[in-house]
């Protein structure tokens, strides 16, 4: 059984000028879902934001931006188009979009490099490439727009690979249940006061959107045996909350690899488990977004079994 967890990822901020894109309306925003060969299976809201929970991943809208998630073979780079036409380029005051190496690219209905010729027949902007060709690494193409972020619009990303043990035997096992899976990760301790919407995936799968304020933490899991893969998303300045969600996880899932991503966030590694940092880069766009990027390896052995094909 196969899943390609990898994730598309688009942000797209708007102008001051322009109307709050939460007035644009459910229909709207499940119109561009289906674009992107996906759907909405629930939203949760509050005053500051509205998160849906997508048949692939995840939608985060507030009046100023929106972010979406997508994986599998979905076709982000439509929805993102379909935004921007919508809207006009003028609307866009900056927009991000990035996308993982998949296990199966041969698999995708496209390649980064074919988004990117799509996107810049609407905007233009610089891409980049972080990470080893030959191993996980990452494609991201920002807008080069007169804009500039705030010092305080920090990302943080965790992405694990081949998660072991018992967490993993759980999510692989027939008797787990959304209410499991949050607490065997203990999301509902490390992030009080927020609120949380999840689904249970069928045979395997689970996914959750946590939102306080304008504060939000997603977090998807695809834990199949052979092509497990787990992402951890959020806004939150991870370096001054008071629980350290990223070592957490790590601890709990013992993936045999992962990345730290990092825009405005510097990635804190004194707490992960033993391990081999194989490489890292930092990226300065114009913009005003600090990019950092590392991939760490467990230093525990691996014993591989050879997979019948």
């Amino acid at each position: 059984m196969f899943f390609e967890g990898s994730e598309k990822k688009i942000e797209v901020i708007v102008t001051p000028q322009y109307q709050s894109l939460r007035r644009l309306g459910d229909g709207f925003w499940a119109q561009l879902v289906t674009r992107a060969n996906a759907e909405i299976l629930s939203c949760i809201r509050n005053p500051y934001c509205d998160a849906y929970l997508l048949s692939e991943s995840s939608l985060f809208v507030w009046d100023d931006r929106f972010l979406m998630l997508t994986c599998g073979t979905t076709t982000l780079v439509d929805a993102a188009i379909g935004f921007i036409e919508h809207l006009g380029q003028d609307a866009i005051a900056f927009a991000s979009y990035q996308r993982k190496n998949e296990y199966l690219s041969h698999l995708q209905p496209s390649s980064f490099e074919q988004d990117l010729l799509r996107l810049r027949r609407h905007v233009s902007g610089k891409a980049y490439r972080i990470g080893h060709l030959d191993s996980h690494h990452h494609y991201i193409f920002c807008t080069d727009r007169d804009y500039r972020a705030a010092a305080d619009d920090c990302t943080s990303e965790l992405l694990m690979y081949h998660i072991r043990g018992e967490a993993a035997d759980y999510l692989r096992g027939s008797r787990q249940t959304a209410a499991g899976v949050r607490h065997l990760l203990a999301l509902e301790s490390m992030l009080p006061e927020f609120q949380f919407d999840d689904f249970l995936f069928q045979p395997l799968g689970y996914s959750v959107n946590a939102i306080r304020g304008k504060d939000y933490v997603t977090l998807h899991i695809t834990p199949q045996e052979t092509s497990s893969y787990v992402s951890l998303e959020t806004n939150l300045d991870l370096g001054n909350y008071p629980v350290d969600i990223c070592a957490q996880l790590l601890a709990r899932l013992n993936p045999g690899s992962w990345d730290v991503i990092g825009f405005n966030s510097t990635p804190q590694n004194h707490t992960f488990p033993a391990h081999l940092c194989l490489g890292s880069c930092s990226l300065a766009s114009e913009q005003g977004y600090n990019i950092d990027f590392s991939h760490y390896q467990h230093l525990s052995h691996e014993v591989l079994i050879p997979e019948p094909m």
